[in-house]
């Protein structure tokens, strides 16, 4: 019996083996299982603990013959070790079922294995039995043994004289041993009911150990799926911030082709190399970037700067540059590209707008732990009080959402000598 167990489960281990390596070259979808490293500390776990009990209450109790009882109960919980991982792989065929059937599963599965158990722990006490009551027999000076028909017999001696109560005759009074049946010959119903009520213990221990089980599937199913859910987030949140970035590239690259053909019409020929060539260097930084990537602020500032400089060969009499960016900020992380659509606002409606020149200032400061963005300019300042922005503000206020959520926010208007955009962002050094 015991043999027949352990190679049971051998052969469950072994097939979980192949079925491991199986799974390591499978490129197919595969459903949540619980690792096999916790299923086997649950399993060991649950019969270390009952081992542990019933040898406490065994030494509670004082029942003889400790170290014989000791061996044999460890062989019967490594033996239900056993049948638990068993019953762990039938239950494992149905994890993709719903939760009822697995149910049921383990409550049909949980009752052969409990017999198994059952009988084997009837196989091992069954003759240690004898020895206890013989044992207790011998501490109380009486003689317990079972005969050839398997009935639990007790000699009880005569009774001596001395020990009859006074006033009795003691002349042929003396009682003669007699033999008494402590427990008849077991029948085979007997049997069954003794194997039922082992069994029935089992059953509830197993089945203890299989809602512990579902419920840490169960457990690793959830978690799955929130990781499923927030890698479909960070999916569509980065399609979301690619969609947005790529809507900033051909609104910036129709105004620099515009410059280019105004300055080829023109006959300024060498003003045109000067500008492709700040054109390629401009792109050549700006597309080789993942454009759901941040870049630290220098990056961002120098990007700022190629495009000033390209609109400088439109309007090289109007337009005026200043960037103040402190060297201690220059390596925070922003969104690529996040500050151009306001850059080219000031363009657009401060320089472009005005027969004066004028001035765009871009800066940065670190303000009660955020990162500040300042993008201004000393022109009309119109736009800002029409609102006609366009798609430069929204996509800004977009992008930053999509990035930041709440944690970021946009500030625009017209001041008294001109506009301003101030972005506040967190203080980001990784990304």
């Amino acid at each position: 019996m015991i043999a027949s167990i352990i190679a049971l489960a051998c052969g469950g281990i072994e097939a979980l083996v192949r079925q491991a390596v199986n799974e390591r070259t499978d490129l197919s979808p595969r459903i949540t299982r619980v690792p096999f490293r916790i299923v086997l500390a649950s399993i060991l776990g649950l019969w270390l603990c009952y081992f542990l009990l019933i040898t406490l209450r065994g030494s509670v109790v004082d029942l003889p013959m400790q170290g014989e009882l000791v061996w044999r109960r460890a062989l019967v919980c490594l033996a239900g070790a056993a049948i638990t991982l068993l019953l762990w792989l039938v239950i494992r065929l149905v994890e993709a079922k719903p939760l009822g059937v697995k149910i049921a599963v383990a409550v049909i599965a949980a009752l052969p294995a409990a017999l198994a158990i059952a009988q084997l722990n009837r196989v091992l006490f069954d003759p240690v039995q004898d020895q206890v009551a013989k044992k207790i027999g011998d501490d109380q000076g009486v003689s317990i043994y079972r005969d050839d028909a398997g009935n639990l017999l007790v000699d009880v001696p005569a009774v001596p004289p001395m020990a009859l109560e006074p006033g009795t005759s003691r002349a042929g009074s003396v009682a003669p041993p007699r033999t008494l049946v402590l427990a008849p010959a077991p029948t085979g119903m007997d049997r069954w009911q003794q194997l039922t009520d082992i069994a029935l213990g089992r059953y509830f221990l197993l089945l203890a150990w299989a809602a512990l089980y579902l419920a840490l599937l169960a457990g690793a199913q959830a978690q799955a799926a929130q990781r499923r859910e927030e890698r479909f987030r960070t999916a569509a949140k980065a399609a979301e911030l690619r969609s947005l970035r790529y809507q900033v590239n051909p609104h910036f690259l129709f105004n620099a082709l515009n410059s280019l053909s105004a300055l080829v019409m023109t006959g300024r020929a060498d003003r045109a190399e000067e500008m492709i060539q700040t054109l390629s260097a401009f792109y050549r930084h700006s597309l080789a970037d993942d454009p759901t990537a941040d870049l630290p602020l220098a990056d961002e500032f120098d990007l700022q700067r190629h495009y000033l400089e390209i609109e400088t060969t439109r309007f090289p009499d109007r337009l005026r540059a200043r960037f103040e960016l402190p060297a201690e900020l220059s390596g925070y992380r922003v969104p690529g590209m996040i500050l151009q659509p306001l850059v080219e606002n000031s363009v657009k409606y401060g320089v472009s707008a005005s027969r004066r020149p004028v001035t765009i200032t871009i800066s940065a400061r670190e303000e009660y732990g955020r990162l500040v963005l300042t993008v201004t300019d000393d022109g009309p300042g119109k736009a800002g009080a029409s609102g006609g922005f366009g798609i430069g503000l929204a996509n800004v206020r977009d992008r930053l959402l999509a990035r930041f959520g709440e944690q970021a926010s946009i500030a625009s208007g017209a001041t008294l000598d001109g506009y301003e955009t101030q972005l506040r962002l967190p203080l980001v050094t990784h990304g």
